[in-house]
């Protein structure tokens, strides 16, 4: 069967972040916290191929070890929502009635409410670290999970092959996680893929914002807010970080696009 484009091009891009994130010290030409005050905001050059800061430190060494924070952050950020949502949504899905209903005044008031402003908010009150931020993403994010999980396992339910189960005696959490729940994910698993994405872009925002990643982590985010008093003279503080962000959330997205085109190629 031949893979999609997408699905190989994020696969690519992805395997070079990982290699990047695990392995940084291969790659990095220098020490990506040495201050070199002989090299204060040096532009890009053959030595410095993305320039320096303002203390002298190599920008691509500093991108590459950043990688591994940020890998990171997608995946311990969304990792609690998905199993939290795909849980509740399952045990929703399949008890309907007042669970249903108790469910969705949750997901309107969640949803009421920009995602980006709740962040914020639960993190201004738990206090700035990533640690809080995962649990502050967590608390919100697993509705949208539970949704596509909830929505899934209603349709399953009404199957020959549920009702068979239920003839048969089979205890609802048999049939639930044995039956149900392994034909109702993939919808799931493929928004992962794009919410990875975008953890790597929220992580960046609340770092840049001083909610996230704390200096002197190299972090995208705590990169570009490094850089912003620097855009007239030293643009590349901020650039550099900001292609990688955009490069690695195509990678998901591309990852998670080939992945929808391979599922339904199968069906």
């Amino acid at each position: 069967m031949k893979l999609p484009l997408t699905l190989l091009a994020g696969a690519i891009i992805l395997l070079i972040s990982l290699f990047f994130g695990l392995f940084p010290q291969l790659v990095t030409p220098f020490d990506p916290n040495a201050f070199d005050y002989n090299a204060l905001l040096a532009p890009p050059s053959g030595e410095h191929f993305m320039g320096t800061d303002s203390f002298g430190r190599d920008m691509l060494s500093r991108v590459i070890d950043a990688y591994g924070l940020n890998l990171q952050i997608a995946v311990f950020a969304t990792l609690p929502a998905i199993i939290i949502g795909v849980l509740v949504g399952a045990l929703v899905g399949y008890a309907g009635g007042i669970a249903e209903v108790i469910f969705g005044r949750v997901v309107d008031a969640v949803i009421t409410f920009p995602f980006m402003v709740l962040v914020i908010a639960i993190v201004a009150v738990l206090g700035p670290g990533l640690v809080n931020m995962y649990i502050a993403v967590g608390a919100v994010n697993w509705v949208f999970y539970a949704r596509l999980v909830a929505t899934e396992v209603k349709v399953q339910k009404r199957l020959d092959y549920a009702d068979a189960g239920r003839v048969m005696g089979y205890h609802p959490l048999r049939i639930i996680f044995r039956h149900l729940l392994p034909n109702s994910i993939t919808p799931a698993i493929v928004y992962w893929m794009t919410d990875m994405a975008l953890a790597i872009l929220l992580g960046s925002s609340l770092g840049y914002l001083g909610l996230g990643a704390q200096p002197p982590a190299s972090e995208w985010g705590v990169l570009i807010a490094d850089g912003k008093n620097f855009m007239d003279t030293a643009w590349w503080i901020s650039v550099f970080p900001g292609i990688a962000i955009v490069v690695t959330g195509l990678g998901f997205s591309l990852l998670g696009d080939g992945l929808a085109e391979l599922l339904r190629t199968r069906k």
